[in-house]
């Protein structure tokens, strides 16, 4: 993977010339606003189109930060940011890496739950491409529409499970917008590179169908063969059209996700993040956590209440780790357990199980609740990946305190109106024991004079530095091995003064040191098991480094 050299390179985005004057300040990717030198103004036909002065990048960005500042609330926040992206791209990234931890939970979750849920009423200009039904037969020639060809990193979504918040159709968008964002401020990849795609195969929310602003088909839900159909013409024009690109599914629904994955992930580079990156940035977490509880992985018990993708996929990548600890398979599947909508999941439910629940259906009664589940298997960990807010109430966690005297209590679903607890309860129910964590932001706690930072199991610590390092390996396929070693990565830069805090991630703040090293490790799997084609670089961590992209205006004339 190389980024252009200079925004003004365009024959590296696939552009046939640059554009001039009016059309040059409508091009994101090119525009600077009024950062436009004098000398720029007059080669390139702006004199009169902008206001005299000549600002610096800094200045639009200390600008930009108080309108953001400006806004009443977080919806506001995301969509002054949105037109912002929309008109200059450059500055956007400044923006947001210079202010990361302010800015992330406002181009991603937990806005962008709510953002999606507005798409259609806050929708202004397109970004991506929407490809529908009635697109069949010809959607590599809808994929050419996109005006840069030299796409390298596409996030999709088919809109059925996004986030907690389920079926919401079209308006997914925003999540592959989101998520492509964060690969180009957390790691560096360029956003000409980027591709968010919307496959709208229809809605099962019929209120959503029926609303005066939605954006997408207003039909049912197609499944089935036609749905299958739709999906191989997908990547089949897409291996035809970017045959250099890597795929990242989003926010499919449980019946689709697991089959998708392990239909496509040898035909091309691609992966699941709703199953592979939660499980990675998940299992990070729990390893971090024995720097405090003792012990070692193998001797953990897990007791997650979910069984959908998201926590199949963290137990599978568990007992890929337990194994390289010594474990047996069929001794580390013992350590995890679930509690799903109907209770425990055991053998005696076998045959109205999904098949990725089946591996850890284990022989024992049945169990109705989870509050009986903690007391009679006595987890260490407890992880909720449920989309069921408020379900790891007091008696609960107070359980778990009783069993364990540092609990680990993750409390995952996205976005925060669906986390199982809050911080501040997970900390008072334990009396402050608790190792925390949570899939969207929670502000620090102050519990009987102790500051308490909780950790954010995002995604954002993962799958960024995956894919990063793919591409720059030009990997033939991202396999489960290098979301192991991304997660042992990760897991290993939480130092001492985070665990202090009570914190098991890194602070957000070195998301791009987070993603070098992690896109270092998996180029380096993708090097040893023979899947990379790009030649082996003396030295990986510099030589992607050297390949991330800054956002800096660069001279055009």
């Amino acid at each position: 993977m190389t980024s252009p050299a200079s925004p003004a390179d365009l024959s590296a985005w696939g552009a046939p010339r640059q554009p001039r004057g009016a059309a040059l300040l409508t091009d994101p990717l090119l525009n600077k606003g009024t950062a436009f030198t004098e000398r720029e103004r007059d080669a390139l036909g702006l004199r009169g189109l902008l206001p005299p002065r000549v600002f610096t990048l800094e200045e639009q960005a200390q600008r930009s930060l108080a309108s953001v500042g400006r806004k009443p609330d977080a919806l506001e926040k995301y969509i002054y940011l949105a037109n912002l992206q929309n008109r200059n791209e450059i500055l956007f990234y400044r923006l947001v890496m210079d202010n990361i931890e302010e800015m992330v939970p406002l181009i991603y979750t937990p806005t962008v739950g709510q953002a999606c849920l507005e798409y259609g009423a806050i929708y202004r200009r397109p970004r991506g491409l929407f490809l529908t039904l009635r697109d069949r037969g010809r959607i590599a020639e809808v994929l050419h529409h996109w005006p840069l060809q030299g796409v390298r990193l596409i996030v999709v979504t088919d809109g059925e499970r996004i986030l907690g918040l389920g079926d919401l159709g079209a308006l997914g968008m925003g999540i592959p917008v989101g998520k492509l964002s964060l690969y180009t401020a957390c790691a560096g990849v360029h956003p000409s590179y980027t591709l968010p795609i919307t496959l709208d195969v229809g809605s099962d929310n019929q209120e959503l169908l029926d609303g005066p602003v939605y954006i997408g088909l207003r039909q049912k839900r197609a499944r089935g063969a036609e749905y299958d159909a739709f999906i191989e013409e997908f990547v089949t024009a897409v291996r035809t059209v970017f045959p250099k690109a890597l795929l990242q599914w989003e926010d499919f629904g449980n019946t689709n996700a697991f089959r998708l994955l392990g239909r496509y992930r040898k035909q091309l580079p691609s992966f699941n993040d709703d199953i592979q990156g939660t499980a990675a940035v998940a299992l990070a977490g729990v390893m971090a956590t024995l720097r405090v509880t003792g012990g070692t992985l193998a001797q953990q018990r897990l007791l997650f209440l979910g069984a959908g993708e998201a926590g199949t996929g963290i137990a599978d990548l568990y007992v890929a780790a337990a194994m390289s600890e010594g474990l047996s398979e069929t001794e580390a599947r013992a350590r995890c357990w679930f509690v799903d909508s109907k209770g425990l999941v055991v053998k005696a439910r076998d045959g109205e199980l999904a098949d990725h629940k089946r591996p850890y259906a284990h022989e024992h009664p049945f169990i109705a609740t989870l509050g009986e589940a903690v007391r009679t298997l006595k987890p260490t960990a407890l992880i909720g990946v449920s989309g069921m807010p408020q379900t790891f109430t007091q008696p609960i966690v107070e359980q778990m305190a009783g069993l364990n005297q540092r609990p680990v209590v993750f409390a995952l679903s996205n976005p925060t109106s669906k986390a199982e607890c809050t911080a501040e309860q997970a900390y008072a129910w334990s009396d402050g024991r608790a190792i925390f964590a949570s899939g969207s932001p929670f502000p620090e706690v102050s519990f009987k004079g102790r500051r308490h930072v909780p950790g954010q199991g995002n995604n954002i610590y993962i799958f960024p530095g995956v894919g990063l390092g793919a591409l720059a390996s030009e990997s033939r396929e991202v396999t489960d091995a290098m979301f192991l070693a991304a997660a042992r990565t990760l897991a290993a830069m939480v130092d001492p003064a985070d665990l202090e805090l009570g914190r098991v991630y890194p602070a957000l703040t070195k998301i791009r040191d987070v993603s070098l090293r992690i896109a270092a490790a998996v180029a380096a799997e993708a090097h040893d098991l023979g899947l990379a084609q790009a030649a082996r670089p003396d030295d990986l961590v510099a030589d992607i480094r050297a390949r991330m992209f800054e956002p800096v205006y660069r001279e055009y004339a």
